[in-house]
């Protein structure tokens, strides 16, 4: 679970918003327009509220595997379940 925590920490600070230092509030978050993408391209829509934490996880693990070049491992109750 730390791992995963960290890799979203690592998203965060990879898409982080240009000058994010100086807006409100002062976190390194990404922009909301490639949230939106990033819930369109997976749901197909991008009003889509209903986040699942199984989803986010299997992202944050895809996205370091990705990272460092690894295949990427089948996680149960994911997306596509």
């Amino acid at each position: 679970m730390i791992s995963v925590l960290l890799e979203l920490l690592r998203i965060c600070w990879t898409f982080r918003r240009r000058k994010w230092y100086w807006r409100l509030p002062f976190l390194p978050l990404p922009p909301k327009q490639y949230l939106q993408w990033r819930i369109e391209t997976a749901y197909g829509d991008k009003r889509f509220k209903n986040l699942r934490w199984q989803d986010v996880v299997a992202y944050a693990r895809w996205h370091r595997a990705m990272r460092l070049h690894r295949p990427a491992p089948i996680a149960k109750n994911d997306i596509w379940d």
